[in-house]
């Protein structure tokens, strides 16, 4: 699974992921249905230091939330596809749009969030898909959901490393092995 790689339209740039993502959400916010013009986002969430530019670079566009921390889309200046969203401006997480993906259809959703506002012709009843990160069949969420309960326990210690890198980082300090809790990562 890793060493997929990715472009936008024009193919000004390329990326490559170079691990499995930690979890792939497929949102129905009304939020990512105006930003991408269809009924839904799918999102790989994978570490910044395992998600390499190859090629081109893109411009952060800034977009507005409802919780009034910024969600940054990262899209190419030519063609204006979104490839990635960093959410809450945390640098070290990014929400790669797996329809970039050069093999599109090789990351399944792990979990349907916000499905309360999804279009009516979009049918989660029955039996879905196993997701890319867990195996499992895709769980469907009104909302959100329970993280400690549905991602992999590695992935869980995959995240925290990240956030505990990163807090390490913005103090200055070297990065020590603590507990981080958690906080929902979708800001819609």
């Amino acid at each position: 699974m890793s060493g997929l790689k990715g472009a936008c339209f024009c193919g000004a740039i390329r990326y490559e992921m170079t691990e499995k993502p930690m979890f792939v959400h497929c949102c129905h916010c009304t939020d990512c249905q105006a930003q991408t013009g269809g009924a839904f986002a799918i999102n790989a969430m994978i570490e910044a230091s395992n998600f390499k530019l190859i090629q081109g670079k893109p411009k952060r566009v800034t977009m507005p939330t409802d919780s009034g921390r910024p969600h940054d889309i990262y899209r190419c200046a030519t063609c204006q596809t979104a490839l990635w969203s960093d959410y809450g401006r945390r640098g070290w997480l990014l929400f790669l749009r797996v329809s970039t993906l050069d093999r599109r259809h090789a990351i399944r959703p792990d979990v349907h969030i916000f499905t309360r506002s999804k279009v009516p012709w979009v049918n989660l009843d029955g039996p879905l898909p196993n997701g890319t990160a867990t195996g499992k069949p895709a769980h469907v969420a009104k909302v959100y959901y329970d993280m400690k309960k549905l991602w992999p326990a590695a992935n869980l210690a995959r995240r925290e490393a990240g956030q505990i890198a990163d807090l390490a980082r913005k103090s200055g300090r070297k990065a020590a092995s603590r507990p981080i809790r958690g906080r929902n990562e979708h800001t819609a």
